[in-house]
């Protein structure tokens, strides 16, 4: 259809210039015509060459045309006064006119008037023709709008050399994922190697795995290692506002790469064109994706041969993808790009500081320790923030201090000078001093590393909590420990001050969304049993429909949640009143100190180290796909207007 509409565009452009240089002409030769004598009667001008009121004429035949010596008004019951009149002469006038023009000193001549010379015809008639087509093409040029002559065509970029070149060296942290990849520039690089053993590479690779993690850098890093053509582009640009368009650009990539085999197509962000068909949410563009979608699964493997073209897709969202592109032949290699463990992030923030001067009391290991959860893009933006603050103190080197800050300021946000009334002080540092001392006293609860009635970001006052070490998967006793430690804040405002307020509303989220996933999702409740009733995310909500139960069975799980909540503020606040003394310390030191370090908390609630409670070792039953981040901060939210 786009190719049908390419000749039909062009020839109504064409007849459309033409229309207007033809209208242009048209005006401008009525322009640029002299101004044409006033007729006036025969009689009159006779009668003027006789009062000597004539002072030239010319002939043309018949025709005459001349000025008057004085402008005459003509009508005479008219205020418009003329100066050059033209007439014509009657055939039956037998009268020697020449004889009397002759008496009265009139200028006689049979020359026809000056023309204007042809290139200011020209000018005048096409000059702001040319002109307003210019404007109009520079500014269409400006917004785009030319792009829609040229719709069909690809605008993946082609991966040069030297701009920004990475390699594996820069990717740590994710070694199973780098290792799967390094295999693809093998085989480029020595294809007969494999073709001898009659093994073939494979045509697709899905880089999946949540924001963060490294995938476009895993993708410019097989752009920087493989000496082979390599085009880059976002799922998004394919789509265009008319249908037919990305599947053209599909066509058109997929024609370049073939042509300069072996090469290999990054799609960005694959989700935004590769979403499962037939979803009946996607509104009107959906003809246009499915189209686009139909087209690239034709590339990839349809009845032509794509041989020499490898396709290396990410996105965040693999569950939504079609079948259709996940079967063998399309995208044969599915890479799981996941958060790095202890190892990797020591492993990733040493690249990210290769161009850092580090202190002598900078020790990447134990960053690494105390950030459980933070991906290469999080630990990238730690390092740029300490430098950030080692620039503003006017340092040469970026210290310990600086990294604390920076985490600080990256995991609880920025410090808010505002003021806060003293009644308003007080509830916050009960409020804190009830989440952490919970931690403090369970030995399965993450440890405190900081805790400060500073106002920060949205929040009033915070609690950081991170385990000793990373947690893979989450055993019901250490879910509803978390609960707990969540209702803590509330429950401790409920049992010194008793009231409650809506600063807990940041904490009553994170309790929701826990007990609904256990009730819920992983089967932790003997009264809904092992059966998983909530949808997983990007699924419709709809009670009976797409395997989602009932609405009975939903009531029951949100009564389960109610229960299982009430028992553990029922915990949280029988702890805090047999730990009344601790909490009252506690909360005096926040008050004192404001900020407090793990240390200095552990001790001002009367524990000597953090090591004088003890701490049982994780237990797992299987990583839950939505597990709760395991660094926590647990935050007293500003109070908010209904």
């Amino acid at each position: 259809m786009i190719a049908w509409l390419r000749p039909v565009r062009r020839r109504v452009l064409v007849g459309a210039v033409l229309a207007v240089l033809a209208l242009n002409w048209y005006l401008g030769s009525k322009v640029t015509e002299p101004e044409q004598p006033v007729d006036v009667p025969y009689t009159v001008f006779r009668s003027e060459v006789k009062a000597g009121n004539v002072t030239s004429v010319n002939a043309i035949g018949d025709d005459l045309e001349g000025a008057f010596r004085d402008p005459i008004h003509y009508p005479p019951d008219s205020s418009r006064s003329i100066h050059e009149f033209q007439t014509l002469k009657p055939a039956f006038d037998d009268s020697n006119l020449l004889a009397l023009l002759e008496r009265n000193g009139v200028e006689v001549t049979a020359n026809r008037p000056k023309a204007r010379p042809l290139w200011q015809i020209l000018l005048l008639s096409f000059g702001p023709t040319l002109v307003l087509v210019g404007l109009l093409v520079w500014l269409f040029r400006r917004a785009g709008a030319f792009r829609s002559l040229s719709l069909g065509k690809s605008r993946a970029t082609r991966y040069q050399a030297d701009e920004g070149r990475a390699t594996f060296e820069d990717v740590a942290g994710i070694e199973e994922s780098k290792a799967e990849l390094v295999e693809i520039v093998d085989f480029l690089s020595d294809p007969e190697r494999y073709w001898q053993l009659g093994a073939a590479i494979p045509r697709g690779v899905l880089l999946s795995g949540p924001p963060g993690t490294g995938k476009t850098l895993l993708a410019r890093a097989v752009a920087g290692q493989a000496d082979v053509p390599f085009y880059s582009l976002s799922g998004s640009e394919f789509i265009e506002l008319v249908v037919g368009v990305g599947a053209s650009r599909v066509r058109d990539l997929f024609r370049q790469a073939k042509e300069n085999a072996p090469a290999i197509i990054f799609i960005d962000e694959l989700d935004a064109v590769g979403r499962a068909r037939g979803d009946a949410g996607q509104g009107g563009g959906q003809a246009e994706r499915e189209q686009t979608l139909n087209q690239i699964l034709t590339e990839m493997d349809g009845f032509a041969r794509t041989d020499g073209v490898i396709v290396i897709a990410a996105t965040n969202r693999p569950e939504i993808l079609d079948p259709a592109l996940l079967r063998p032949g399309r995208f044969d290699r599915r890479v799981v790009v996941s958060a790095p463990d202890q190892t990797g992030r020591r492993e990733i923030l040493e690249v990210h500081v290769r161009d850092v001067p580090l202190a002598d009391d900078v020790d990447l290991a134990r960053i690494a320790s105390v950030t459980p959860g933070m991906v290469g893009a999080d630990l990238r933006n730690l390092v740029n923030e300490a430098a950030l603050q080692a620039a503003r103190r006017r340092q040469e080197q970026v210290t310990a201090r600086d990294f604390g800050d920076a985490l600080e300021k990256v995991v609880l946000g920025t410090e808010r000078h505002i003021t806060i009334s003293d009644e308003e002080r007080r509830r916050t540092a009960y409020h804190e001093a009830g989440h952490a001392l919970l931690g403090m006293l369970d030995p399965s609860a993450d440890a405190i590393r900081k805790v400060s009635i500073v106002p920060r970001g949205q929040a009033l006052g915070v609690t950081f909590q991170s385990p000793d070490v990373d947690r893979y998967g989450y055993e019901s006793g250490y879910l509803k420990t978390k609960i707990i430690g969540a209702l803590g804040g509330r429950a401790a405002e409920d049992l010194v001050l008793d009231s409650i307020t809506s600063g807990a509303e940041n904490d009553l989220e994170i309790v929701t969304r826990i007990a609904r996933q256990m009730i819920g999702r992983w089967g932790m409740s003997d009264a809904v049993g092992p059966v998983s009733v909530l949808p997983r995310p990007g699924q419709p909500d709809i009670p009976g429909t797409h395997g989602v139960s009932s609405e009975g069975t939903r009531q029951l799980v949100d009564a389960e949640v109610r229960r299982l909540i009430d028992e553990c503020y029922s915990v949280a606040l029988g702890t805090l009143h047999d730990n009344r003394e601790r909490l009252e310390r506690l909360a005096q030191a926040l008050l004192k100190y404001e900020t407090l370090d793990g240390d200095e908390a552990y001790h001002a609630a009367g524990f000597i180290s953090p090591n004088g409670v003890p701490r049982a070792a994780p237990e797992t039953e299987g990583a839950p796909p939505e597990a709760e981040r395991p660094a926590v901060a647990r935050a007293r939210g500003p109070l908010r207007p209904l």
